[in-house]
């Protein structure tokens, strides 16, 4: 059981979440909190797992709670406002919602949150073909709506994505994951290297018995396949 907190100044909100949270029964709800203040108290007495944190509270913030924390907290922010999620993901959110909460997103979050407490196995949260994804770099971070992912290499233990109007990103994870978790109807691993986004495919050209040539729409330059990559972009009759 993962024992959680509702942390925001608007107890309509509280009572919104509290609700939908009840069709999770691996979470029970040990607190809530109108502001920061009372949320480090209702922390030290609780010793919650993780938190569902609204950001803008009077006095302080979800940012400054989080900051003035002794211990990390593992939290998923529920926000009116989208302007702050590279922000909110920069200081390690699991996941990040806008309000009003869509139950299948909310859902998604839960998934997160208990992976990212050890109380899921790694392969269980699976993104949803409206979620967007958040990829970080040392040098920065990159939230991208899944339909805006064109490709993804993998380099040994890493992957490298390729991303609509984005520099490439070298992100410390393996493809093995991501195949994994992002909408099997969607993307498609075609090789031991490479999965691309179905959605993106413009063209497909033979150009040998054995290399195929690819036009991905946002990719500039075409990449190419194998016979056998190659025979896994052909319908199954």
């Amino acid at each position: 059981m993962l024992k959680v907190i509702l942390i925001d100044d608007e107890p309509l909100a509280r009572q919104g979440l509290r609700q939908m949270l009840t069709a999770h029964s691996d979470l029970e709800i040990v607190g809530e909190a109108g502001n920061a203040s009372a949320a480090e108290a209702l922390v030290a007495a609780e010793q919650p797992d993780a938190a569902f944190l609204d950001i803008n509270m009077p006095r302080k913030s979800g940012f400054d709670f989080l900051r003035d924390l002794a211990s990390p907290l593992p939290v998923v922010f529920v926000t009116a406002y989208s302007e702050y999620a590279v922000q909110a993901f920069e200081v390690q959110a699991v996941d990040y919602l806008l309000k009003p909460v869509d139950p299948r997103r909310l859902a998604a979050a839960v998934a997160r949150l208990e992976e990212a407490c050890g109380r899921k196995n790694p392969a269980a949260p699976v993104y949803e073909k409206d979620d967007r994804i958040c990829l970080r770099t040392p040098q920065r971070t990159v939230i991208a709506k899944l339909d805006d992912i064109v490709a993804m290499e993998a380099e040994g233990d890493f992957t490298r994505f390729h991303i609509v109007n984005e520099a490439p990103l070298l992100i410390c994870q393996t493809l093995g994951h991501y195949e994994k978790t992002l909408p099997s109807s969607q993307f498609i691993r075609i090789s031991r290297k490479l999965a691309i986004n179905t959605k993106r495919l413009r063209k497909v050209e033979p150009v040998t018995r054995d290399e195929t040539r690819l036009e991905l729409d946002g990719l500039g330059a075409p990449l190419m396949i194998g016979r056998r990559a190659a025979a896994r972009l052909k319908p199954s009759k």
